[in-house]
């Protein structure tokens, strides 16, 4: 990982929801994950625009793996898996949470699914922290939108490391107490 997550938080729990089942990543998951990946729309507001290609999301891959913190989103009913989030440190905030690396497949874009899936991570991440972080690519218009529905502020926009790579990110902000209104106000 980064840098030193929260020492009591668990990077790799199992969480279920109404219609999401989030649990940590295994190496048999490549080939459902990618069957998501392979879409080259999943990465058109990402970076790395290239990651549906094999050789490109396989190093991804097992990238996410060996951090120990990433879950894969898969489906109640079905079991199939629909995309993945990680969780890990955020820079300059040693102890501190972030939620990214975050995609999943287009028939579950604009729904609930993403929400679910972040609300259950952020459940998890509030029991040890007061805020969680997230980093999103500037041109990653949708990322920004679906961050913004979370009650997220964003913060800056500026020079960060993350995963060993600088690059330019958005970093965007929920504080505890908000995410608590917030689900509060929907119950």
């Amino acid at each position: 990982m980064d840098d030193v997550m929260h020492p009591a938080f668990d990077p790799q729990p199992t969480l279920t929801g109404a219609t999401l089942h989030m649990r940590p990543l295994h190496g048999d998951d490549l080939d459902p994950l990618y069957d998501v990946a392979k879409d080259p729309a999943v990465w058109a507001g990402h970076p790395a625009k290239d990651r549906h290609q094999r050789t490109v999301f396989t190093p991804y891959f097992d990238m996410l793996l060996d951090s120990q913190s990433t879950l894969a989103a898969t489906l109640i009913t079905t079991g199939r898996v629909i995309g993945c989030s990680r969780y890990y440190t955020p820079p300059q905030q040693d102890g501190g949470i972030s939620i990214g690396f975050t995609f999943l497949g287009r028939d579950w874009w604009g729904g609930a699914s993403n929400l679910e899936m972040k609300s259950l991570m952020l459940g998890h991440a509030f029991a040890q922290v007061d805020r969680v972080w997230l980093h999103i690519d500037p041109g990653n218009i949708r990322s920004q939108r679906a961050t913004a529905k979370l009650g997220a502020t964003r913060v800056s926009e500026g020079a960060l490391r993350l995963n060993g790579k600088d690059g330019t990110w958005q970093s965007w902000v929920v504080e505890r107490a908000t995410w608590q209104q917030r689900t509060a106000a929907q119950a």
